[in-house]
């Protein structure tokens, strides 16, 4: 038996539902392009390497968010708190008309969301084809933070936060 074999079988709906356990933080990527500013959900962040800066993000090959990312060679990562369920489901294709007044002009030309618990901004340096995604790996260029906020949680298709603790 060959490991090709072995693979070959996996259902992808099962490693994806596999993966679905494992609890992840949820972002939105962002980018600037000629047709304006441009957002998409995704659990598929982390970080790379310390020194040098790096963080990686994937993106389905086929998306138009990685199109864009490309041509700008340039993306932010924002953190989303617990409060920001609408703002992920929002990014993820259910748009949502309540939403006004999403993004903050960044000083790096891209666009953040307001009230995020995170804002990593990073610029490509390498892309590796990875099945059907692609790994964009970034060089950090700026980094803001919210110390206070609780992050939203992905787990087994749905929202959550992080249970309660104490501090000892």
């Amino acid at each position: 038996m060959n490991d090709t074999a072995i693979i070959d079988r996996i259902d992808p709906r099962d490693l994806r539902d596999c993966c679905g356990r494992f609890a992840t933080g949820v972002t939105v990527i962002t980018t600037r392009s000629d047709e304006g500013d441009h957002g998409m959900t995704a659990s598929a962040f982390m970080s790379v390497s310390l020194d040098p800066p790096l963080i990686s993000i994937s993106l389905d090959r086929r998306s138009k968010m990685l199109g864009r990312v490309l041509a700008a060679r340039r993306f932010a990562v924002n953190i989303l708190t617990e409060t920001m369920r609408t703002h992920a489901l929002h990014f993820a294709g259910r748009p949502d008309e309540t939403l006004t007044d999403l993004f903050v002009e960044h000083h790096h030309d891209l666009p953040v969301l307001r009230g995020a618990a995170a804002v990593i901004v990073a610029d490509v340096v390498k892309q590796v084809e990875a099945g059907d995604h692609v790994l964009l790996i970034g060089h950090v260029r700026h980094l803001d933070r919210d110390p206070t906020a609780q992050p939203l949680v992905y787990h087994a298709g749905q929202f959550g936060s992080l249970a309660a603790h104490s501090e000892g």
